[in-house]
């Protein structure tokens, strides 16, 4: 809620964003909590949950928008779209929608259909807005975003081999690709595809492009649904796709031909933070879970509550600790996106996307450890929340990849660190002359106190 905004970030929250954090925190515990459990019967465990939609979201939808919490991810001063929240305020938020399974989805703001109306919104022309963007803003239709490939190293996306040809007055796609997350819903009607249009082009980062494709374009096939941890995610899930001759009119491209790597970055970069800030809550909800079993005075292993285990209270302490500490590094991301723009944010991006799902995996399994076999089945949400937020250190660019590009960032500072040692150095020797005295041999100090 407002009064949980950290000191040194609440400056930056105005009094409308704080109001709206109050609300968003009292739909998620009231109202999204206690559905996730009904959201989760009604998709059940058969073949048809491919095929139906959960009527709980649609109520939940309804409650959302009449109490305005409708995608409030568009950052204003972006988009003329927003609904006037910063990434910071944003942010906050979504840190709440992370405590429910249902929430994001309630109010319009769920992966990936919140990177794919930030394209359109910002790349997309009148004629695509409107046919795509209107009814994504709306709720009505659902989306996916199709870039990684299952024969080549995605993590590098100049590996991308998805062909785009012009003929005529078309584009035709052919090729695989997988980790389609949402092409499993029944609502999922438009692809966003990533793929080379100049495979030639000496630019290595000019040869893709962007398309829109219609899900129900013919040549596509959806071969699997893949698992994550042995969970499938229905209906959302995650496709493994194939292209064979796929036909789209040529103003399905966004933005232009050789322009794939400029939208994909203006896409991936508020999404690791939302990512990272719905962690942070998922992390807040293991927490909670964790010190409900640590005081459940029903299961006393070796006669003592858990948390008289001397260990526990460590558990509990470091958890908050590095919760506050990772929630501080991605509000800080966001307020510079907010100042600077994602382009100036990179290092900022990159620190929360690798840290906040690495601290909350930590904590999880913390939770996971205290309830024991009940941590690891059905029982709780925890195992699910684990599996689920494994994924971030792979989705949106590995974890090795974003620390590579820090390191090698960082280590262009290895000269002017060394030339500033050398001027202190060469300062520390004119004043030891200047005050007659000597350089202490390494370790005299201490042999002589060891005398005394």
């Amino acid at each position: 809620m407002a009064a949980s905004i950290p000191a040194i970030a609440v400056q930056s929250v105005s009094d409308e964003a704080k109001r709206m954090l109050d609300v968003v925190a009292r739909f998620v515990e009231e109202e999204c909590i206690p559905a996730d459990a009904v959201l989760e019967a009604q998709i059940g465990d058969g073949d048809e949950r491919w095929e139906k939609h959960p009527s709980i979201i649609e109520d939940l939808k309804d409650k959302a928008r009449k109490l305005g919490l409708w995608n409030m991810f568009l950052p204003k001063g972006h988009y003329k779209e927003s609904p006037g929240f910063t990434n910071l305020e944003y942010g906050l938020m979504a840190e709440w929608l992370g405590r429910s399974r249902s929430a994001s989805e309630a109010c319009n703001c769920a992966a990936p259909d919140t990177g794919n109306m930030e394209v359109l919104a910002k790349y997309g022309n009148d004629a695509q807005k409107q046919q795509w963007l209107k009814p994504l803003m709306e709720g009505e239709i659902r989306s996916a975003f199709l870039m990684t490939e299952p024969q080549v190293a995605s993590s590098d996306a100049t590996n991308i081999e998805m062909d785009i040809r012009r003929e005529g007055g078309d584009y035709v796609l052919n090729g695989q690709k997988w980790w389609s997350s949402g092409a499993g819903d029944p609502r999922c009607k438009i692809y966003i595809v990533m793929g080379k249009t100049d495979k030639n082009n000496r630019d290595p980062y000019r040869q893709q492009s962007v398309v829109l494709v219609p899900a129900d374009t013919p040549g596509i096939t959806i071969k699997r649904m893949l698992k994550v941890y042995g969970y499938d995610d229905a209906p959302h899930g995650h496709g493994h796709l194939t292209f064979t001759n796929v036909r789209v009119p040529a103003g399905n491209i966004v933005l232009g031909e050789g322009r794939g790597f400029e939208i994909i970055q203006g896409r991936l970069g508020p999404g690791r933070i939302h990512h990272a800030m719905r962690c942070i809550g998922a992390a807040e909800v293991a927490l909670d879970w964790m010190l409900v079993r640590v005081n459940d005075e029903r299961k006393k292993p070796f006669g003592k509550l858990l948390r008289e285990h001397g260990v526990i209270l460590e558990w509990i302490a470091k958890s908050r600790l590095e919760l506050d500490s990772a929630r501080l590094v991605v509000l800080n991301a966001a307020h510079k996106m907010d100042l600077l723009g994602p382009k100036r944010a990179l290092k900022e991006i990159a620190q929360a996307k690798v840290l906040v799902p690495q601290t909350a995996l930590t904590i999880i399994d913390r939770a996971v450890q205290s309830y024991g076999g009940a941590g690891v089945c059905q029982d709780t949400p925890l195992a699910a929340s684990w599996a689920g937020i494994r994924t971030l250190r792979l989705a949106d660019g590995p974890d090795e990849v974003h620390l590579q590009q820090m390191g090698r960032n960082e280590n262009r500072r290895g000269g002017q660190v060394a030339e500033k040692a050398r001027r202190q150095q060469a300062k520390t020797a004119a004043l030891m002359e200047k005050y007659g005295v000597k350089t202490a041999q390494p370790g005299a100090r201490i042999r002589h106190s060891a005398k005394l």
